[in-house]
């Protein structure tokens, strides 16, 4: 099975990769030709007001720098012990957990000597208004063309422009400087289980779940054009990708090396940029078709029921509604007592809720809770940071009613969204 012809570096999109600043990292686009530019678009001049740029070129990437020192969203703090500043839970739930959100700055008036907020600067919300019906998408994800996060976009948001980030948190960084409107963000697998990573980065940043796509996964043995599966020494793709595909690759006969990279679609480009001719990729039949390199052997996955979970993330969330089935992501801290994680589930229970999937996640900033009992001695426990997903829209009394008892027993509480399931039929992989 011979695959198409890759097409010319011209007409490759560029990949979005972070650089290292002298205050904090910026983002540009990096072409297949290693060359880094700015991330903007091309086209007609256009002149602007206040001297923002002679071109739309100039105006987004002035916006975009704008952008990336405004806190995404104003809240009032308090002093905590040790003088740090602490940042209010949603619905005015007052908590001492330090989020690592960049505080408003304060000015003083010469009047009063009262400390107001700063004036907030100049954003690309100011000039750039989101996509209209009808217009392009443009979507984040992680990897480079032919990556399976590139096929859950196009699934999400069919037609839309896809933009490849080198890293999770360059497409998280994405959204947020109006570069993309979207992101793709993979949550779990079937095999592989939680993507931990991803999880913490929900709670660092401030976008909002607005969908979920799952993925069938369909994994292809790659090599360059002539070379047979005899003469292959040496086999690479994502650690999860060789997990996955172990006991197909020994009933292959494949006598060969595994070795890890950091995407799949990545290793087929790595295989046909260096021409190597004892090394075969494990990845999607598009990169194939991609990087112009034969599939030796087609669904080499040891499991047909091999699905990844993505999830859609946006600057601003969608209204829930209620004619269509709903998932809502939460996560929260528990507050000091016993018996807390109980009745925070027996908070849905008692409503019929049913929990889709609930995971623990160490407190970064606070990971060991000292207990003192002056009969057993001094206890030490990990402190965790709780998320839940569970079938039900927050346009819904009931879910209402069952995180307000949630906030009851939490010392912090946090929506990650609520959005449409996904219903589309399910069918073991079978291709692209």
């Amino acid at each position: 099975m011979k695959a198409t012809t890759p097409p010319s570096p011209n007409n490759l999109k560029p990949i979005i990769r972070s650089t290292a600043a002298a205050s904090r990292p910026s983002l540009v686009r990096v072409y297949p030709t290693r060359i880094s530019v700015q991330c903007a678009y091309r086209s007609k001049s256009m002149n602007f007001p206040n001297g923002v740029g002679s071109s739309r070129a100039d105006w987004q990437s002035s916006c975009a720098i704008l952008a990336s020192k405004v806190v995404n969203q104003e809240q009032p703090t308090e002093k905590a012990g040790g003088g740090a500043d602490h940042v209010a839970a949603v619905n005015g739930h007052n908590t001492a957990i330090d989020l690592n959100l960049v505080p408003i700055e304060k000015v003083s008036d010469n009047n009063n000597n009262n400390n107001k907020p700063v004036a907030k600067p100049l954003t690309i919300t100011d000039l750039s208004p989101a996509p209209m019906h009808g217009s392009q998408l443009r979507v984040a994800y992680q990897g480079v063309p032919g990556a399976y996060s590139e096929a859950a976009a196009g699934k999400a948001y069919p037609n839309c422009e896809a933009i490849p980030c080198d890293q999770f948190e360059v497409a998280f960084q994405a959204v947020e400087l109006w570069i993309a409107d979207r992101a793709v963000l993979p949550i779990e697998n079937s095999l592989g289980g939680s993507i931990h990573r991803n999880y913490d980065l929900l709670l660092r940043h401030r976008l909002h779940i607005v969908g979920e796509v799952q993925f069938p996964v369909h994994h292809c043995l790659l090599a360059l054009p002539g070379v047979r599966k005899e003469y292959l020494t040496r086999v690479i793709s994502h650690p999860q990708a060789l997990a996955q595909c172990e006991l197909t690759l020994t009933k292959l006969g494949l006598n060969v090396a595994r070795e890890a990279v950091d995407d799949t679609a990545g290793a087929a480009e790595f295989v046909a940029a260096k021409d190597l001719r004892d090394t075969a990729a494990i990845a999607s039949a598009r990169a194939a078709d991609l990087y112009g390199l034969n599939i030796l052997a087609d669904g080499i996955q040891d499991d047909s029921s091999n699905v990844t979970r993505f999830v859609m993330l946006a600057r601003e969330p969608i209204i829930p509604r209620t004619d269509r089935p709903f998932k809502t992501s939460i996560v929260f801290a528990h507050d000091k007592g016993t018996s807390v994680l109980f009745k925070v589930l027996s908070a849905f229970a008692f409503r019929n809720i049913s929990l889709t999937k609930i995971e623990s996640r160490p407190h970064r900033n606070r990971p060991i809770r000292l207990v003192d009992d002056a009969n057993v001695g001094t206890a030490k426990h990990f402190e965790y940071m709780f998320y839940v997903d569970f079938e039900a829209s927050m346009a819904e009394v009931r879910a209402q009613n069952a995180l307000a008892e949630v906030q009851e027993f939490t010392s912090f509480l946090r929506v990650l969204g609520s959005y449409p399931m996904d219903m589309t039929p399910w069918s073991p992989s079978g291709g692209d």
